[in-house]
């Protein structure tokens, strides 16, 4: 039987209806699609960061900020896309017995197989005044004693000769109290401490070094503790001893600033890495409570020859700072472990940096030799039977967040073949 005229316009209405919704969803669903792709602050992908192509995705395991794979292979740390960690090969760290003491800018000289660390932050409001002993060889502590009432507690300048250590000058107490013109010489076979002639005025964090018999300090922050210096002083020392009364004007440092290695390789002096600007004493605190103010990290590196004219060299893979001792000489090649970067474009933290790092003498040529077992400043380094130690400083809150969260007294080494 035969459908009416109207029945049928009954049915086309209501098929136009449904065809009218559907279109209306597809369009919505279009437009929600292609606004929620602008909600990301941060982008995630993999191309924007080099080390998730060495990531193995059938990783099931998450064991203190590494992934273990099943298949027992070497695991990798998960890295976020925020943070621009450089690619760098997977190092085998193994832990060591920890320091007696937690260390934040402190400072550490190796002798033979003795590594003697000094001073430094315990918290903020604690600093140590004291030296203990690490022993490469046996993997113990011992041998502590007391430094001079006088002397500076963290940002030391510090440099040995075999067996004397010159400190020079620093700051002096906890929080962001200020520095001391004073300093001093270490005999590190009979523990006895001599005054070295104050420096013209005192310094945060210098650039120290013997070159040529002399005692060589340059940079560091002003007594404000947040001005770059820019002052360059030397003084001719010999077994423990100064030869004169008073320091030496030099050639001033192209750029100022805390927080560098300074090197000797070569009968060349090099200077690496640092920033401008540091914490303040917060105006009026009764307890110079430390206060933010602006940084600026770089990766500049600075030698002075023969020709006593300050040259620049290929600049470091990333600005780098909180490295002045963290460094060692091996096999004709700078190595320089962890420190601090650019703050993190968002959130303004200070990012810490857990490369090693490789500055080839020969060709002048840098390189990213491997990972730490996570971000590091201030750490300490030796080198003893072709391993790699670091100690101390103030380690990264996990393989996702950059930013410093624990001082730390742990010890780790690795197997480094350069």
């Amino acid at each position: 039987m035969g459908r009416s005229p109207k029945h049928r316009s009954t049915i086309m209405y209501l098929l136009f209806v449904c065809l009218g919704l559907f279109g209306t969803f597809l369009v919505a669903d279009l437009f929600w699609a292609s606004s929620s792709s602008y909600k990301s602050n941060w982008p995630t992908s993999p191309q924007l960061n080099p080390n998730l192509e060495n990531l193995d995705h059938n990783a099931s395991h998450k064991i203190g900020g590494v992934f273990e794979n099943p298949k027992k292979e070497k695991p990798v740390r998960l890295l976020s896309a925020t943070f621009a960690d450089l690619p760098a090969p997977q190092l085998e760290w193994e832990k060591m017995a920890t320091s007696p003491v937690p260390r934040l800018d402190g400072a550490a000289l190796q002798i033979n197989d003795l590594l003697f660390v000094f001073a430094g932050y315990g918290t903020i409001d604690l600093v140590h005044s004291h030296v203990d002993i690490y022993n490469f060889t046996d993997n113990t502590w011992g041998g502590r004693f007391d430094m001079p009432k006088e002397m500076a507690h963290s940002h030391l300048g510090m440099v040995t000769d075999g067996r004397y250590i010159y400190v020079v000058t620093g700051q002096y107490g906890p929080q962001c109290r200020g520095p001391t013109a004073r300093n001093f010489v270490l005999d590190t076979q009979t523990k006895q401490w001599q005054d070295l002639p104050p420096l013209p005025v005192p310094r945060y964090a210098p650039a120290t070094q013997l070159w040529r018999g002399r005692l060589h300090v340059m940079g560091g922050s002003k007594e404000n503790r947040h001005t770059p210096g820019l002052e360059h002083w030397s003084l001719a020392v010999k077994d423990g001893k100064a030869l004169e009364k008073e320091w030496r004007t030099e050639i001033p440092i192209p750029r100022g600033g805390p927080h560098r290695a300074c090197v000797v390789a070569n009968d060349r002096l090099y200077v690496i890495g640092g920033q401008e600007g540091d914490f303040m004493a917060k105006p009026g605190s009764p307890i110079f409570k430390c206060s933010r103010r602006n940084e600026v990290v770089y990766a500049d590196v600075y030698m002075l020859d023969d020709e006593m004219k300050w040259k620049v060299l290929p600049p470091m893979p990333k600005p780098d700072s909180h490295i002045e001792f963290a460094w060692h000489i091996v096999n004709n090649s700078i190595v320089i472990v962890g420190g601090t970067t650019d703050k993190h474009p968002e959130t303004k933290k200070m990012t810490l940096v857990g490369e090693v790092f490789q500055f080839q003498l020969d060709n002048l040529k840098w390189s990213v030799v491997g990972k730490l077992p996570f971000r590091v400043k201030t750490t300490l380094v030796g080198f003893w039977n072709g391993w790699l130690y670091f100690t101390s400083g103030q380690r990264d809150k996990g393989p996702d967040d950059p930013s410093p969260r624990k001082v730390i007294g742990e010890v780790w080494r690795t197997k480094l073949s350069l």
